[in-house]
């Protein structure tokens, strides 16, 4: 992860998946923090700054400074951002700021500074390690990234809600929520390609997928639920170049023009059909493609921009749609692993700020755990998130602190030719395969208990009057 290695593209050179192995390989957790400081630079921020400002202006707290601090956030943890800022202001590390300024001016600062200027940074880093991602993830659809140069998948999610610590909840009887998100998850590389942040909980989400679709590379295929499975949504997608895949939406009229193909044995049915969809309310209507798949009590229909079924045959379809779920895993991930359900500040801008430090960390873990994978000749699907980005964290911690006191060495001893320790040989810095491949789940799946206050929720821009 030190520099910018090049990796093999796995999906372009027709390999298959490699078989995972069982044992006690050491695996080298370095490289996170020069991976972050590589990517995330000076002039990357400053360049983004004087592209988004309107009458802003930088002082201590520069764009580069909070990005910094908030990266160490989440890499960190603390229990609070004052504990955080006491850091900030003493340079403890590398991975920390050193900021001359008190926890008023910060906090100040994260309720004034825009969002905005975090999502352009978020997308300015995405693009600048795109070349360092290595495309390794979802390689069991084979040939399919032959015909089609991207997949993506697009979802939403609102964000858990606040906790009443924060002093101007303590009064709310109701759950605060503190906004909602929209993501594209890149199937290919594992990471988010766009995520878009609205301060509204109650926010529908398909206007903001929509104002995202032209930021997608031309020829994708977009996956997602039935929420996307509208007319006007399949025309958007065909004008830039796109297509679609989503579940059938209940209410969208559609008519059989031809049927392509049709199995059926004693117990399976699947037939892939040209059709007609639209409202009927007088929009204009498309083609698509729908393929209908039943096995007993299983009931698939899905609809397709991909007109050609040599293109994307029904099987195929069938056997991408529930590639969708991994974008479920990229809300867990970031809610759970990187503890994206507790939130530090009590405006929408430091929470906005906040989630998108949390994307920019999880795009570099995912990008260390797509080389692990390589390095150790197994799928990056093998590993599990929740086992490695903690180690990593505490590795990049670790390396943050060890750089301050190498630092610190040096500067006592004047002059004199230090042996340094080797990182590589320390405890911290390497685990088993082992550790952390992914588990067979025991039992089955635990499902989440729904509380009757989370009816009563209201977006914490709405009780605090903040209007940005």
């Amino acid at each position: 992860m030190a520099g910018k290695g090049k990796s093999k593209n796995r999906h372009s050179n027709g390999r298959g998946q490699p078989k995972a192995r069982e044992g006690n390989q050491t695996v080298n957790l370095l490289g996170i923090v020069e991976f972050l400081h590589e990517h995330l630079t000076r002039s990357l921020c400053n360049g983004v700054f004087k592209r988004t400002r309107s009458k802003e202006r930088e002082r201590k707290w520069t764009l580069f400074a909070l990005s910094r601090f908030w990266t160490a956030v989440i890499i960190r943890a603390p229990q609070s951002l004052t504990q955080a800022l006491a850091e900030a202001v003493n340079g403890k590390d590398r991975l920390m700021p050193k900021v001359g300024a008190s926890p008023e001016a910060f906090f100040k600062k994260a309720k004034n500074t825009q969002w905005t200027f975090f999502h352009r940074l978020y997308q300015a880093f995405i693009q600048s390690i795109l070349p360092d991602a290595p495309k390794v993830y979802g390689a069991a659809l084979g040939s399919l990234w032959e015909r089609f140069p991207e997949i993506w998948i697009v979802d939403g999610s609102k964000l858990d809600a606040i906790a009443k610590r924060l002093k101007i909840l303590w009064k709310e009887k109701g759950v605060i929520l503190p906004g909602c998100l929209t993501a594209f998850y890149d199937l290919s590389r594992g990471i988010t390609r766009e995520l878009i942040f609205s301060q509204d909980a109650a926010a529908h989400e398909l206007p903001r997928a929509e104002g995202a679709l032209s930021h997608m590379p031309r020829g994708t295929l977009l996956l997602g639920d039935r929420l996307y499975a509208l007319p006007e949504f399949f025309r958007k997608l065909s004008e830039l170049g796109h297509w679609g895949l989503f579940r059938r939406k209940k209410g969208i009229k559609i008519k059989t023009i031809e049927v392509l193909s049709r199995k059926q044995g004693s117990r399976t049915f699947l037939e892939d059909s040209l059709v007609e969809a639209g409202s009927g309310q007088g929009g204009a209507k498309v083609q698509l493609r729908l393929v209908r798949f039943r096995r007993g009590r299983i009931k698939k229909d899905l609809v397709t921009s991909v007109l050609d079924p040599k293109l994307l045959t029904a099987k195929e379809a069938l056997m991408l749609y529930p590639y969708r779920w991994k974008i479920e895993r990229l809300f867990f991930d970031l809610k759970e692993v990187l503890n994206l359900h507790s939130f530090y500040g009590a405006n929408p801008n430091a929470v906005a700020m906040q989630a998108y430090a949390a994307a920019i960390v999880h795009s570099a873990f995912r990008v260390a755990q797509a080389r692990i994978a390589q390095e150790q000749g197994v799928s990056p699907e093998a590993i599990s998130p929740a086992k490695l980005f903690p180690k990593l964290a505490v590795a990049s911690d670790a390396v943050a602190v060890a750089g301050l006191l190498r630092e610190e060495y040096r500067r006592l001893n004047p002059g004199t030719s230090l042996v340094e320790p080797d990182l590589g040989r320390m405890k911290f810095a390497r685990t088993t395969l082992k550790a952390i491949l992914v588990e067979k789940r025991k039992g089955k799946r635990k499902k989440r208990k729904f509380h009757p206050m989370n009816r009563r929720w209201r977006s914490l821009a709405h009780v605090s009057g903040f209007q940005n």
